[in-house]
């Protein structure tokens, strides 16, 4: 494997990395340098902004000039194009598009990002189309979770974003298939979660009031079926599984969810035709900040998801 031959760089701050903290910006810069490492580069001067010594958390501005030192980078291989196939699938996916924003559908089966054993992911696909500037994430979805995923245009949209998500402001709803009959309204399930990795090296999520990160969810039935419920769940928190774990805790794992929940009990549920996770995001929104309006975004179900309720049998 070559390896690059290093030398002192300086790049001019622009309006894609506006506002960008100066450790993510050279997160970029040096892809596939442990954080360790540029961590140590910014304790140690070598990374300068105009001249300056920073720290981590500095944000950069329209303009500055940052003095990137030289670090050896393996060589990539160049990173797969996804296929037409996808392209298109996600050109047909868009629910919302406006001069701050992109909303997609996003298919169930398909990652937000690319990652550990996956090429690519909705973000790699869509910047694919070299149609933007600037795409970035505003929050992830489960590989297989569809429904709304959005993704910002500008930097000031995904700081927007982020603030709304980190400060409880987002308002996300989900659909939810929860296996067995529930008893009575609304529920909520206020219990902090966090990640752990098995024996075996699969990755859960567990409620840990001691260690975990707060969450909140609220649990509204929407229709009866012998043996599973609708829900339509809100979230009041962005974290990992969050609704997968709490619907466990709940006694009520959501339909196909092969990590929480148990092959028997959605037996019934792939009788009727289940071939995937019942979980969809179907509606998001953000309030007006600054000179950015609220934004509402809706995926309707898809159709495999619709089709399958029509066949199962209801109950009052």
């Amino acid at each position: 494997m070559t390896q690059n031959r290093p030398q002192v760089r300086k790049i001019s701050v622009t309006a894609r990395e506006d506002g960008q903290r100066i450790d993510n910006f050279l997160m970029k810069q040096f892809s596939g340098v442990p954080k360790s490492h540029i961590y140590r580069l910014l304790r140690s001067g070598q990374v300068r902004v105009n001249g300056g010594r920073v720290k981590a958390e500095r944000k950069l501005v329209l303009g500055d000039e940052v003095r990137i030192p030289p670090v050896r980078v393996e060589d990539k291989a160049t990173p797969p194009r996804p296929p037409d196939a996808v392209l298109n699938r996600l050109r047909d996916a868009i629910i919302h598009e406006d001069e701050h924003y992109l909303a997609i559908s996003k298919p169930a089966g398909l990652a937000s990002h690319s990652g550990s054993g996956v090429a690519y992911g909705v973000i790699e696909a869509l910047r694919a189309w070299n149609r933007y500037d600037f795409l970035e994430l505003c929050h992830r979805l489960d590989r297989d979770t569809s429904g709304v995923l959005l993704l910002a245009k500008t930097r000031p949209a995904l700081l927007r974003a982020q603030r709304a998500f980190k400060n409880g402001l987002a308002d996300k709803r989900y659909f939810a298939l929860l296996v067995g009959r529930w008893r009575g309204e609304d529920r909520d399930v206020d219990a902090a979660l966090v990640r752990s990795r098995l024996a075996g090296g699969e990755r859960r999520v567990q409620i840990d009031e001691d260690d975990g990160k707060p969450a909140k969810s609220r649990f509204s039935p929407r229709a009866r079926y012998r043996d599973a419920t609708l829900c339509e769940v809100q979230i009041f928190s962005g974290r990992t599984h969050q609704i997968r774990v709490h619907a466990l805790a709940l006694g009520h794992p959501v339909a196909g969810d092969a990590r929480y929940g148990e092959r028997d009990q959605n037996r019934p549920l792939r009788e009727a035709g289940l071939t995937r996770m019942f979980l969809h995001s179907h509606f998001l929104a953000l309030p007006a900040e600054g000179p950015l309006p609220k934004l509402i975004v809706n995926a309707p179900m898809p159709d495999e998801l619709r089709e399958l309720l029509d066949r199962l049998p209801r109950t009052r």
